[in-house]
């Protein structure tokens, strides 16, 4: 994207909505861009736009998303902000009306990360104090709160305050607590809780016994995580060659992705994956279509491949589309 070498290194996230937000860094600036039609872009109005406009005149914005119809940040005082559309509650205030301009969530000031479902209908949340919440659309019980009613307000899950990693894919979400445990629930018709077998749950529960996990990454019906001894892997459904394995076949429960222990970055994307090694190296796999993988062909791939030669990648962003930033 040309727009990369305007705003340098910048924090985003969701290019699959037909509209996207980034903030500036360092400045700390939010701009918007594309399609306007239920007020997404934060700009007061329904007009679409087709280069960069600054959201306000504020330069505290840290992270953004993008959802369905909808866009969210988070503030460097630790505030979360929403606006766009609003059907299912999905902006978390409380109520079901579409706004043209930030709003913030709630009062709170200790938001610390904050992530949204791959549907883009569904918000996952933890606080500086290690509390997980939730709120959106629930109707595969991706809320984690042990029933498949939406919320239009942030629900706090359970009571423990150690969770410290989350993501969220297609009806389904994940999150990694302070002991480096993985936890997961909603949507498993695939296996993509990896579980061990294809039940629904509307309630975190723990994948396996392991405590080395260092990040995880959902997808559309897959899912991708890095241990903390720096191996890769996969589980879910693994037709488009979406796990990493040379075998086209799905999976219930976490299967290392080759041998190597110098992965540091995954990025699942739709059905298809984005990952970055130790040297700073760019691997895709997966459905191809429209080229994602970013390999110069529509060829979908069942095993990492090192997109270009470079050796300067620093972040991946998948969702729908694809995404990469290098210094």
């Amino acid at each position: 994207m040309a727009i990369l070498s305007t705003f340098g290194a910048m924090t985003a996230r969701g290019f699959g909505w037909l509209f996207q937000a980034a903030v500036s860094v360092p400045s700390g600036a939010l701009y918007s861009w594309g399609n306007n039609t239920t007020g997404q872009l934060g700009l007061g109005d329904l007009v679409d736009r087709s280069s960069p406009v600054q959201v306000g005149a504020l330069t505290t914005w840290s992270v953004v998303i993008t959802g369905s119809g909808w866009s969210g940040a988070l503030k460097s005082d630790g505030t979360i902000w929403t606006w766009g559309q609003n059907t299912n509650g999905k902006l978390g205030l409380g109520d079901v009306t579409n706004r043209s301009s930030p709003v913030q969530v709630g009062a709170q000031t200790y938001w610390r990360a904050f992530n949204v479902g791959t549907a883009g209908d569904s918000s996952l949340a933890v606080t500086t104090t290690g509390t997980l919440w939730s709120w959106g659309v629930n109707n595969a019980g991706q809320l984690g709160l042990g029933d498949i009613a939406d919320r239009s307000s942030p629900v706090q899950i359970g009571a423990l305050t150690t969770w410290s990693v989350i993501n969220a894919g297609l009806g389904f979400s994940f999150a990694i607590k302070t002991n480096n445990t993985l936890w997961a629930w909603g949507y498993n018709a695939s296996g993509q809780l990896g579980t061990g077998n294809t039940t629904t749950l509307s309630s975190p529960v723990q994948i396996g016994a392991l405590t080395n996990w260092a990040s995880v990454s959902a997808g559309n019906d897959h899912a991708l995580a890095i241990k903390t001894d720096g191996t890769l892997w996969s589980w879910g459904l693994g037709t488009s060659g979406q796990l990493g394995s040379s075998a086209l076949l799905s999976r219930s429960s976490p299967a290392q992705v080759g041998a190597l222990t110098t992965w540091s970055l995954v990025s699942a994307a739709g059905s298809a994956a984005l990952a970055i090694k130790t040297d700073g190296t760019l691997w895709s796999w997966g459905l191809n279509t429209a080229g994602r993988l970013g390999l110069g062909d529509t060829v979908t791939r069942s095993s990492p491949v090192q997109v270009g030669t470079g050796t300067s990648w620093i972040k991946v962003d998948g969702n729908s589309q694809t995404s990469a930033i290098r210094t």
